[in-house]
């Protein structure tokens, strides 16, 4: 999935962004406040380079959700939020594309 035809970014790129945003997304996902126990409810399967992977395949092709769920194996209400998590973390980063622009690249934006 992270090969560069599918995220238009190389493998060193992405990890740069899962180094940089990762810890910013941590620390959004732990100040949410808490509806359950710790320990209680589902168990996390989309780890955050999965929702990265998901969010930059959607930038770079305009993919529609319902795909990304086969991809990834999850619900697609998990894939809307993840992408609704990351964008913003991407544009703070300063990669943004305006809703109707489509990509030919992701490098365009990232670098």
């Amino acid at each position: 999935m992270a090969e560069y035809r599918i995220t238009g970014l190389s493998s060193i790129v992405i990890a740069e962004l899962v180094a940089e945003v990762g810890p910013l997304w941590h620390e959004q996902h732990q100040a949410r406040p808490r509806r359950r126990a710790v320990g209680a409810g589902a168990k996390h399967r989309f780890v955050f380079v999965d929702r990265l992977l998901a969010t930059l395949v959607s930038l770079r092709h305009g993919t529609t959700h319902d795909v990304l769920v086969c991809w990834f194996g999850v619900d697609r209400s998990t894939i809307t939020r993840a992408i609704g998590e990351v964008r913003p973390l991407l544009a703070q980063r300063g990669c943004t594309v305006a809703p109707d622009v489509r990509l030919r690249s992701l490098a365009e934006v990232v670098e």
